[in-house]
């Protein structure tokens, strides 16, 4: 189990933990990843840089700390 951050694709800038792993023969791996509000999302292993491990970060996190918000959320987020 590492802490990770997703560094491209359509995931770019979330963090989460690994949670599973996929190997594929003659094609790309997938992880699985959990983030800190247990959503769940899965990228190619090639797109993530490994930040920590278990479940503690070796670098500070932003403000945000890697968790993607809905346009809702984020709208809501930005009024207060």
């Amino acid at each position: 189990m590492n802490v990770v951050l997703v560094i491209r694709g359509r995931n770019r800038s979330r963090v989460g933990v690994i949670k599973n792993r996929e190997k594929h023969k003659g094609s790309f791996e997938t992880i699985h990843i959990q983030d800190a509000v247990r959503h769940e999302f899965a990228t190619r292993l090639g797109n993530v840089f490994t930040i920590g491990e278990g479940t503690k970060s070796w670098v500070s996190l932003p403000k945000g700390k890697g968790i993607k918000l809905s346009n809702i959320e984020d709208k809501d987020g930005n009024r207060t």
